[in-house]
């Protein structure tokens, strides 16, 4: 302590060393932890169906009766199409027609059963409904991202142009985690996609819910319920796969950000032999008159080792608690469950008590062979 600067610069080593590490469990644990929860909130049991083709064609689509053979599969519990309408400009001001033609907004035609498939509450108003389609009303859900741009407050009578046609603003549909493009879309029914909007009536999107434990099975299987052997191309994929390989990213990362931290302790323990190393030398005269008053070569060695033991312990115990306190503030920012492996702190603990001790061998033993003799040529 009477040191204080030189004590701090050997502290750094084991410190950021073993906060490094305790930080890098916790965040990726954290981030993996609020994936398994946005998973299990969501669901791992969704399937999106895509319509393929052949090289060169254009707006490939599946048959208009798509959503009954995938019904079709034991395993299927629900379905809902869309179709991707192309060529439809949707302006939601008078004046802003040049801007969303250069940026044009996706239109999609979509089933009235859409948000309970996909598992998502609309955030207002309401969903398209059978209804609308009966007595042809020209009604429009937006999306969460593009009802935040276009200004649409809750509550608020609202009309849009899609191409030279006015559709009337019925509801927002809550945030989809597993398929962000539906975020900034715009929904409209089957029937004025087909009748206002010029389409063809054919899906060319299915959103499928299936049992649980049955999704990658049920996924190899649509391709041939739809297609029936024929000649469709149909690709299917399981979107809670890219929130888990999400998870196994974060793996590989806490192992590179392990092995960053363990070189971090390495340089560290270099840092504090040789700093060591040169605290022998300015303490040259304590440690002669020391030996001149009696004490042995051992009891000298154990002084410098029980320093450097101490660097190791002070070090360890601060650099756990500043990666516990990192991933604490991380994890409040970015809202995810906060994990932290408490049992495996004690062994980064314990690595830098280790290398703080290996590191303070040389000079314990350089201060041990001092000479009180030698000690006033050094001093």
């Amino acid at each position: 302590m009477a040191r204080k600067v030189r004590t701090f610069l050997i502290l750094l080593g084991p410190v950021i060393g073993v906060a490094s590490m305790v930080g890098a469990v916790g965040l990726t644990e954290s981030a993996k932890g609020a994936l398994q929860v946005q998973l299990a909130k969501l669901g791992t049991n969704l399937v999106i169906v895509q319509a393929g083709g052949t090289f060169g064609s254009q707006n490939p689509t599946l048959p208009s009766n798509a959503v009954s053979r995938v019904d079709a599969v034991s395993t299927v519990t629900s379905a809902a199409a869309t179709t991707n309408v192309s060529g439809v400009v949707s302006v939601p001001v008078e004046g802003a027609a040049n801007y969303y033609e250069a940026f044009p907004v996706p239109v999609r035609a979509a089933d009235d059963n859409l948000p309970s498939v996909l598992q998502v509450p609309l955030i207002n108003g309401r969903w398209l409904t059978p209804a609308d389609s009966r007595l042809h009303l020209l009604s429009v859900v937006l999306g969460s991202g593009i009802a935040s741009q276009y200004g649409y407050l809750p509550g608020e009578t609202r009309t849009i142009r899609l191409n030279n046609t006015n559709f009337g603003v019925v509801g927002v549909l809550g945030s989809v985690p597993l398929d962000p493009t539906l975020d900034n879309a715009v929904f409209v029914t089957q029937w004025a996609a087909e009748h206002v909007l010029g389409t063809n009536g054919k899906p060319n999107e299915l959103y499928v819910r299936t049992e649980n434990g049955t999704t990658e099975a049920t996924a190899n299987a649509i391709p041939t319920a739809i297609s029936l052997g024929g000649p469709d191309q149909v690709s299917t994929q399981v979107p809670s796969d890219v929130l888990s390989a999400q998870a196994q990213a974060n793996k590989t990362l806490q192992k590179v950000a392990l092995f960053a931290g363990l070189l971090v302790l390495t340089v560290g323990g270099l840092g504090i032999a040789n700093v060591m190393s040169i605290s022998v030398i300015q303490r040259s005269a304590e440690i002669g008159i020391r030996r001149a008053v009696g004490h042995s070569r051992s009891t000298i060695g154990a002084q410098f080792l029980l320093e450097s033991l101490f660097v190791g312990v002070l070090g360890g115990a601060l650099g756990a608690l500043i990666g516990i306190g990192v991933v604490y503030l991380v994890s409040s920012f970015e809202h995810w469950v906060v994990e932290i492996g408490y049992a495996q702190i004690p062994i980064w603990m314990g690595l830098a008590l280790l290398v703080s001790v290996l590191a303070g061998l040389y000079p314990s033993i350089k201060a041990a062979r001092l000479e009180p003799l030698e000690t006033l040529r050094l001093g």
